[in-house]
């Protein structure tokens, strides 16, 4: 089969498949990381970013997937419990990321192999301190750019469109 009858040259097919890997892995980890610890929006909307290149549905849901990041960025900071709380939040999982390296004996009450207890060790670890980080730098972000703002909602929305 000819190149022109797959869809174009091999450069840009690879392009391709590389950007929907990329895109599609970033989305994937983004929903997983709603529930789980880690910078779940910032995922999706880079996921549908990528994907934006390539599909017209992608570019519709980015807009508004983007909003919704920077309004929740922008009522995160709008009082200092939930500044504390957020901070708070960011470092403990940081301790956790640090106590799963490090590793420990498997408790008495934990009901299955000694083997599974905190599997990954420094791999999980780290990626929990990694978004620990993260989420600080998100946190310090959101202060410096909304804390104090007038109409935060009406910032986070033109910041999302910028």
């Amino acid at each position: 089969m000819s190149d022109a009858r797959r869809g174009g040259k091999p450069a840009t097919v690879a392009r391709r498949i590389a950007l929907e890997v990329v895109g599609w892995t970033l989305v994937i980890v983004g929903l997983a990381a709603l529930v789980l610890p880690g910078p779940g929006l910032l995922c999706i909307v880079a996921g549908l970013a990528v994907l934006s290149q390539q599909y017209e549905w992608a570019e519709r849901r980015l807009e508004p997937v983007k909003v919704r990041a920077f309004r929740a960025a922008a009522e995160g900071v709008q009082t200092w419990p939930r500044i504390m709380g957020s901070c708070l939040g960011a470092v403990l999982l940081a301790a956790v990321g640090v106590f799963w390296g490090l590793g420990s004996d498997a408790p008495g009450w934990w009901p299955v192999g000694d083997s599974l207890w905190l599997v990954g060790g420094w791999g999980t670890g780290s990626t929990m301190i990694l978004s620990a980080l993260f989420a600080l730098g998100f946190i310090v972000y959101s202060f410096r750019r909304f804390r104090g703002v007038d109409d935060p909602q009406a910032a986070a929305e033109r910041d999302a469109r910028d």
